[in-house]
């Protein structure tokens, strides 16, 4: 199993039963309790649970989202499909607002070296665009969250509210046909709101389970959307739902 794999079964593990013991861990996953020693500390360093003598017990609640350093390689050939496919849809001399997240991060990556003028929502994504010659760069203001470096507040809002875009890529961590685009973070949900109504267009990029979950804090319904791009494993339903309720699907 690999390192990642490995570290994600730990995760969901820990979190379900509370804490574990590197034994049960170990049986779990087929690796060596030096081994899930080992794995322990880093998910330790990325927050995701505390060490004891012993074992680990998760630090993540039901409904939280894990560490942004934990999903950023979770997924991750599917997240660069996913945005090889948004870059795609995406003109030459357009603007675009580009959301916080680990798949719209891809996204930045697949800009890059286009010509547009891009407003990234996290340091992150302003990062990865930093240095692009044709690219031209507008940082908004706004406080980053820790870990996950997005950008939210009445600056970030006041910043979204005072352009128009062609095009806002937006992230989830939930949507359903019934449930809309959901956030687990209030602020975070209140800055995808303002990237949505200061854009003409909206594509929203989700890897497929995220189409069977709904998370807290409600950002918009899928009538909001124009496009979907999301997985070839997306649940057939709930694409078959958002395309009947006009949005455009594309399973990459």
């Amino acid at each position: 199993m690999a390192s990642r794999d490995r570290l994600r079964q730990i995760t969901g593990a820990v979190r379900e039963s509370g804490q574990l013991g590197v034994a049960e861990l170990a049986e779990l996953t087929g690796a060596s309790e030096m081994t899930i020693r080992r794995d322990l500390e880093v998910l330790a360093d990325q927050g995701v649970l505390e060490r004891y003598r012993g074992g680990a017990r998760s630090l993540l609640l039901r409904g939280e989202e894990p560490p942004f350093a934990l999903r950023a390689q979770d997924g991750l050939e599917a997240k660069r499909r996913i945005a090889a496919e948004v870059a795609g849809l995406i003109t030459d001399g357009e603007s675009v607002v580009i959301d916080s997240g680990t798949t719209c991060l891809e996204v930045a990556r697949a800009l890059g070296h286009r010509r547009l003028t891009v407003m990234p929502l996290s340091l992150h994504a302003a990062n990865a665009l930093t240095g692009g010659p044709p690219m031209k760069l507008l940082l908004p203001g706004g406080e980053p969250r820790p870990g996950e470096l997005a950008l939210t507040g009445p600056l970030t809002e006041a910043s979204l509210a005072a352009l128009r875009f062609d095009t806002a890529v937006i992230g989830c961590c939930g949507l359903t046909a019934a449930d809309g685009l959901t956030s687990y973070d209030l602020a975070d949900a209140a800055v995808k709101r303002a990237a949505i109504a200061s854009a003409r267009r909206v594509i929203a990029v989700a890897e497929a389970a995220k189409l069977s979950r709904t998370a807290l804090a409600f950002v918009a319904p899928v009538a909001a959307l124009h496009t979907l791009v999301t997985e070839e494993s997306a649940p057939g339903g709930e694409t078959d739902a958002m395309a009947a309720a006009g949005v455009t699907v594309r399973k990459v």
